[in-house]
């Protein structure tokens, strides 16, 4: 964890502190070395949330663009008593999770259906195959002004694991690099939506500030859902009138055929 109450406040850890936890509130206990990042653990092996994760450096810058008061975030169901800690909640009440390890897929939609308003940013550096992945797909595919690609297969972009996503799922390539050039590709994020047009998949470029500005990002994000529900109806109309048109043709060489051998009949 990154945080321990010490006199009630929210504090990062540091060497020989002890704090308790905002969670459950247990004793906490501050682990600092050269190897992982400064973080508070419970004392013995135990942990108040079967889903808390080790974090990384790339998690945890991830958490720093947002305000302290937002990280860490305890949320509880009331019906069920169930508890979670969430990386990020918004003054908005969007959570963000922030996932660098893989996930099971069953496990992704248990979360997203305890937090509801969510959504998941992955590190696409994770391993070494997954931006070269991102990188061939895009050669077939091209944004269009509004900066988004409809694509019949997204599982050439990005891992299978994350397809089925019932929430926007974004990805991050960069990592912790240093990126130069600001015409490198992984200097913006990429937004993966839930919901499809017939059987492709949206998926939309956009800019980190852009994005931890959450208040814009939520009803962008809501806009374009909406729009893509949208387009969905539309090329369903459209299937339909095809199917109908098909049968239509179907129908009607079939009553030819029909009028042909009475005819022949007839004689």
């Amino acid at each position: 964890m990154k945080f321990a109450l010490i006199d009630g406040n929210k504090t990062e850890a540091f060497k020989g502190a002890k704090g308790i936890c905002p969670s459950c509130g247990s004793e906490l206990i501050a682990k600092c070395g050269e190897v992982k990042i400064n973080h508070w653990s419970h004392k013995g092996n135990r942990n108040c949330d079967p889903w808390w994760e080790n974090e990384t450096e790339w998690h945890r810058s991830w958490k720093n663009n947002f305000p302290v008061e937002c990280q860490e975030f305890s949320i509880i169901d009331f019906a069920t008593k169930e508890k979670h800690i969430a990386d990020v909640r918004t003054n908005d009440g969007l959570v963000i999770e922030f996932q660098h390890s893989h996930i099971d897929p069953k496990e992704r939609r248990i979360r997203e259906n305890f937090y509801k308003n969510m959504v998941w940013v992955v590190d696409g550096t994770r391993l070494k195959n997954d931006y070269k992945r991102f990188l061939n797909g895009m050669e077939y595919y091209h944004l269009t002004n509004q900066n988004d690609i409809q694509i019949d297969a997204p599982e050439l972009l990005f891992p299978s694991s994350w397809i089925g996503s019932a929430v926007p799922v974004i990805f991050d390539f960069w990592g912790n690099e240093s990126i130069d050039n600001p015409n490198d590709i992984r200097n913006s994020l990429y937004c993966l939506f839930p919901n499809r047009i017939g059987r492709s998949a949206v998926i939309a470029k956009i800019s980190r500030n852009f994005f931890i500005k959450t208040n814009e990002w939520i009803l962008w994000a809501r806009n374009s859902m909406d729009n893509i529900n949208q387009l969905n109806k539309k090329w369903q109309i459209q299937q339909a009138q095809q199917q109908r048109l098909q049968d239509n043709i179907i129908f009607a060489k079939y009553s030819m055929s029909r009028q042909y051998r009475r005819r022949i009949r007839g004689f």
